[in-house]
């Protein structure tokens, strides 16, 4: 295995879709470290889900349209294997959970991967029972994945991405079609999965709050390229350069930095709910402070 720092590295990375008149990635050069929770943040069509795509093979392989430059997974060229082959290092998990799940039981659904690569029946087991213990699932093994809320199908997702030990786990909007309960529930699996396994996590997704409080690192997407790249707090605060994009930031760093254009001073802008009390308990504490001299 390939133990360099990089789980992912693109470079010089053009895709064209067939029978578009504009490329939907335009030279994107970005390398994932392993480990890392990495958010893809931009407005509709900026290239994200290609992105995404791109990084287990799907594009190229299963879209047509044209690629320059490269993609190299844990060390081998995207181009060069098949997608299934892909799926054992990088898992895939998409914004509509019912268009993944074909099977007639959460089982099925677990094993379907594993039977394709001939893992053993002992082995497969305790693979799924491992994954759906990390899933939340574990006693749903005989349901139907069409009688689960949304927040449990795109968990049966993410474990049937699991079972195959995949190193990286890159989710595309995968609660857009969630309630807030069904968010929460992907959200924090994918957290764990990072912060207990140590997984990759790549995540493209809407919801900037819930960033800001996981992501190591998020970039912006615009028009097929990257437009900025940085923590969840560098990226984040600069509010001018979401809004040209038309990406919201947070509410409390919307809320803060439209108190700070009015004359308020603040030490930072906080990104996340935490920062935002720790920063206006330090400011009633300065402003007691000044009423006192």
């Amino acid at each position: 295995r390939n133990m360099t720092a990089e789980i992912i590295s693109i470079d010089s990375l053009t895709y064209q879709y067939a029978l578009t008149d504009k490329p939907a990635l335009l030279d994107i050069n970005l390398c994932v470290d392993r480990g890392e929770y990495l958010a893809i943040v931009g407005p509709c069509g900026a290239g994200k889900t290609t992105l995404a795509l791109s990084m287990n093979g799907i594009v190229p392989h299963m879209m047509m349209g044209e690629m320059r430059g490269r993609v190299l997974v844990d060390g081998r060229d995207t181009t060069q294997g098949p997608v299934r082959e892909m799926a054992r290092t990088v898992g895939m998990v998409f914004d509509n959970p019912e268009f993944q799940l074909s099977q007639s039981s959460v089982l099925s659904e677990m094993a379907l991967g594993l039977e394709n690569i001939g893992v053993p029946r002992e082995e497969m087991l305790q693979r799924i029972t491992e994954a759906l213990e990390i899933v939340g699932l574990s006693g749903f093994e005989e349901r139907s994945p069409m009688a689960l809320s949304g927040g449990q199908q795109q968990r049966l997702a993410i474990g049937a991405a699991l079972v195959m030990y995949p190193q990286v786990l890159v989710l595309d909007e995968p609660t857009s079609n969630l309630d807030p309960i069904g968010k929460e529930e992907v959200f924090s699996v994918a957290a764990r999965l990072n912060q207990e396994h140590e997984m990759t996590i790549v995540i493209v997704e809407h919801e900037v709050e819930v960033i800001a409080s996981y992501a190591d690192r998020v970039i912006i997407m615009d028009e097929g390229s990257i437009v900025s790249s940085g923590s969840a707090s560098a990226v984040f605060t600069d509010v001018d350069n979401l809004r040209r994009v038309g990406v919201r930031p947070p509410q409390v760093t919307e809320v803060v930095s439209g108190l700070a254009k009015r004359g308020y001073s603040f030490s930072t802008l906080p990104v996340t709910l935490e920062e935002a009390e720790t920063e206006f308990s330090g400011w009633e504490q300065r402003k007691k402070a000044a009423s006192w001299e």
